[in-house]
């Protein structure tokens, strides 16, 4: 009785042709991240205050902020915002400003602090943080090469764990994986910084993990069944490692689930961007990484046409 999964997402018996939809699941995921490509170059991420450079600064006021009172009193002195905008409760208010490297940050905020409180008596200001120019550009260079490092290292990973079939199925499938992440960033507009390159970088990891369970599964199964079809081996490799895939993914999207809802200003967006990595990640390990396996190795990983060999289970 204690040996059996109190829960489970398929059947053991699952035949599911996964194969049958490779070129749909194919066609859709490229459409899907060269849209995704589109959109970096045009909106464009945007880009937080880690990239972009400037003054962020948050207020509380004395009951409901009236930004329309608070956006006149910064014009009345002088101060060019990016954006003046509600987080978190009715009376927090966030306030963005450009910057550069001669802007005395100190003096910008006395201003802005002078500005809220002509505007609303009794406001405070709570946070106020500021990055230079030179500064953001060297950590949105470093945030892109962390990526592609990390591109890199998974690729030489899987390549000296497995055949390059794999490894290069892997990479081609996280790129496009990360790039619809992109994509889904410019789309809601959460703010791209060293946060988001956090959260990119985890999906890259747990998405990596997801596909070397699938192809360990595959591994063996091409070794116990030396005749069967490569297309035939890889539904049977996803169906039987499928119950997994599902209740890993189910659990680490509960897990991230509350931090998306009540995580507050500065772990929200992190936390929306891991449930839709986890989606994504899951359904590539079974509908991209698979069918690219099968069009890259089906010849060479199937040269060998010995018998099947029976093995104890």
């Amino acid at each position: 009785m204690f040996g059996r999964p109190l829960l489970r997402f398929v059947r053991k018996d699952t035949h599911i042709n996964f194969m049958r939809g490779r070129f749909v699941g194919l066609a859709t995921s490229a459409v899907l991240s060269l849209a995704s490509v589109i959109l970096f170059f045009h909106p464009g991420l945007t880009l937080g205050l880690d990239f972009r450079g400037g003054i962020v600064v948050e207020a509380k006021t004395n009951g409901p902020a009236d930004f329309g009172k608070i956006r006149t009193a910064l014009t009345a002195h002088n101060l060019k915002t990016d954006g003046v905008q509600a987080f978190g409760g009715p009376d927090d208010v966030l306030i963005r400003l450009g910057a550069n490297e001669q802007t005395n940050t100190n003096a910008v905020v006395d201003e802005v602090r002078h500005a809220i409180t002509e505007a609303q008596p009794g406001a405070t200001i709570v946070r106020a943080d500021a990055v230079g120019a030179s500064v953001s550009a060297e950590l949105f260079r470093n945030g892109l090469l962390a990526l592609g490092i990390s591109l890199l290292m998974i690729l030489a990973y899987i390549w000296f764990r497995f055949e390059w079939e794999f490894a290069l199925s892997a990479v081609v499938t996280l790129v496009l994986d990360l790039t619809k992440t992109v994509g889904f960033l410019v789309l809601t507009h959460f703010e791209f910084d060293l946060v988001m390159v956090a959260a990119i970088l985890t999906i890259l990891g747990y998405s990596t993990n997801d596909k070397v369970v699938v192809y360990d599964r595959i591994r063996e199964n091409l070794r116990r069944y030396r005749t069967m079809p490569l297309r035939e081996l890889l539904d049977l490799s996803i169906n039987e490692t499928l119950s997994r895939t599902l209740g890993t993914s189910t659990t680490v999207f509960l897990a991230a689930l509350p931090l998306a809802f009540f995580g507050g200003a500065s772990l929200s967006g992190f936390a929306w961007v891991m449930l839709f990595g986890i989606v994504v990640g899951t359904s590539s390990s079974i509908f991209i990484a698979a069918p690219l396996l099968l069009l890259l190795g089906e010849k060479r990983l199937r040269k060998d046409t010995r018998p099947a060999v029976k093995q104890e289970i």
